[in-house]
């Protein structure tokens, strides 16, 4: 059996002889391999298609089955395609194209693929195609062409009420990788985040773990819609920072979540070693200023939240001159809502943007909250004496 058989793209196959090709797979494969085909002729012989799927789905991904991927696929597999469950099929053709190291080849076999698994017959293969295509599109260069693919599955998959998690994880994949080529940081940040929702973390092979915190911290970092931390700092995936030489990024985050400038002035010193941090050092600035007044707002009472430019001042570290500016962009945002007072130097807020808590801050809540009840308590002391003569 030639391993460098090729799938054709739209052309007619020949019908197969099942017995002569399986046989023949016998004899020049590997004995590991042997039980597949042994059970491959059976399942064949009998119509069982879905113990066909499961056992193929074992061949492709045991590791000594990668010389001959294309071949089952192309040739056996592809005799009787239209009767396995289509969203295993696409995900086992996923798997054999990537043994094309021919970006055209690569290219075609999936083409080939979507082309034979349309979205009115598997709406969720469909979509899982189409962002593997985009995907290999976009490592192959072509940009333009995978965001269109791209569009196309999102299309498809917003429409579905329900979809394998498999399924979206590749489709947030794909936008996350996209996003990063194009340095387009909030997207990146959120599809890369509903990636990870849609796997088990543990799977991720260590450097792509590493590589993936990063990437999500520098892009929180300098995401110019991002001013809150709080789901990524409580994410595993940060654990994969812990030991290298990006650990400083995660103290960091941390530091924005919380809004300390001190700390953030202590790691400045750190910022050449991420030049693109270094780059953006007064927009980072900023950020850090707004995440403090968002902090000083969210730790007030709402009876408490009329601050002066002064107190501002103080709290962010910045002069005076520049509150006014620090609020009107807060303002802009809609990190906060409430009003300005230019002439008495006030800022009158009477709303802050939820935010995902860290567990210190859920602490803080959970003090303003007993605060609360003890006055709700307090009052309900004093009313109850007229309430007990009123009745």
């Amino acid at each position: 059996m030639s391993a460098s058989t090729s799938i054709g793209a739209t052309s007619s196959v020949p019908k197969l002889d099942v017995d002569e090709y399986l046989t023949t797979s016998l004899s020049s494969t590997p004995q590991e391999l042997h039980p597949f085909f042994i059970a491959f002729q059976e399942l064949y012989t009998r119509k069982l298609w879905y113990q066909m799927t499961q056992k193929l789905s074992d061949f492709f991904d045991h590791p000594l089955s990668r010389p001959y991927r294309i071949d089952v696929f192309d040739r056996f597999v592809r005799d009787f395609e239209t009767k396995l469950n289509q969203l295993k099929l696409a995900e086992m053709g996923v798997k054999v194209a990537r043994e094309h190291d021919n970006p055209t080849a690569h290219l075609t076999f999936l083409k080939s693929l979507l082309e034979r698994i349309p979205a009115d017959k598997s709406p969720d293969a469909h979509v899982l195609l189409l962002a593997n295509l985009a995907h290999a599109k976009l490592v192959y260069g072509d940009s333009e062409a995978a965001k269109t693919d791209m569009d196309a599955a999102w299309d498809t998959l917003d429409d579905l009420p329900s979809v394998d998690n498999r399924v979206r994880a590749d489709y947030y994949k794909v936008a996350a990788d996209y996003y990063k080529a194009k340095e387009e940081y909030t997207p990146y940040y959120r599809n890369s985040l509903l990636f990870l929702a849609c796997i088990d973390v543990a799977e991720l092979e260590q450097n792509e773990r590493i590589m993936r915190a990063h990437d999500l911290s520098i892009s929180a970092f300098l995401g110019d819609a991002i001013y809150n931390f709080g789901e990524l700092l409580m994410h595993p995936i940060l654990d994969g920072l812990n030991g290298t030489p990006h650990e400083w990024l995660r103290r960091l985050l941390f530091t924005f979540n919380e809004g300390n400038i001190g700390k953030f002035e202590a790691l400045a010193p750190m910022f050449p070693r991420e030049p693109i941090l270094q780059e953006n050092y007064p927009f980072l600035r900023q950020k850090i200023c707004l995440m403090a007044l968002i902090e000083s707002v969210f730790k007030r009472s709402a009876y408490n939240r009329t601050m002066s430019f002064q107190t501002i001042a103080e709290e962010t570290r910045l002069p005076l001159h520049e509150v006014e500016h620090l609020v009107m962009k807060a303002l802009s945002l809609k990190l906060i809502r409430g009003s300005l007072d230019q002439v008495d130097q006030k800022a009158h807020i009477t709303w802050v943007q939820p935010r995902v808590l860290s567990t210190e801050q859920i602490g803080q809540l959970a003090e303003r909250l007993a605060t609360w009840g003890t006055r709700l308590h307090k009052v309900e002391e004093r009313i109850a004496p007229e309430v007990v003569v009123n009745a």
